[in-house]
């Protein structure tokens, strides 16, 4: 199964044939810049869909911490994603409480672990929007 740096690799490697589809989600990679080392860091996410945006949930499956590549937009927003064989720049914000209310749903229904991860810590789980520029 792939997963991580082996699931960017083969995603980049394939446009996506190999990675866009995975147990039963669909996964972007998101590429941000390193808040301390300036460095390119991509990270396969599961995805939905918000009209011309994507949404993905900074989960780091119910950790009491944020993830990295999230600290990691909050620096720097500019962000590049990669869907199946598309790459594009795109904005990256933290969804707004009344954007999460709606946008959460979706996301929980694409992949149900997430409220489970919501439940097991007690920070509040940041939902991003990724609007392509």
């Amino acid at each position: 199964m792939l997963y991580g740096a082996e699931h960017v690799k083969r995603y980049v490697e394939t446009g996506g044939r190999e990675g866009h589809d995975w147990r039963g989600a669909q996964v972007l990679i998101l590429t941000t810049t390193g808040r301390r080392t300036g460095k390119q860091h991509s990270t396969p996410l599961i995805y939905g869909r918000d009209g011309e945006n994507y949404t993905v949930v900074a989960s780091l499956g119910g950790a009491p911490d944020h993830p990295q590549w999230y600290k990691n937009l909050v620096a720097d927003p500019t962000v590049r994603v990669q869907v199946k064989a598309d790459v594009f720049t795109a904005e990256a914000r933290t969804a707004t409480e009344e954007e999460k209310a709606r946008l959460w749903p979706e996301m929980a229904r694409i992949w149900p672990d997430y409220d489970d991860y919501q439940a097991k810590t007690e920070r509040s789980i940041p939902l991003v929007i990724l609007r392509p520029v």
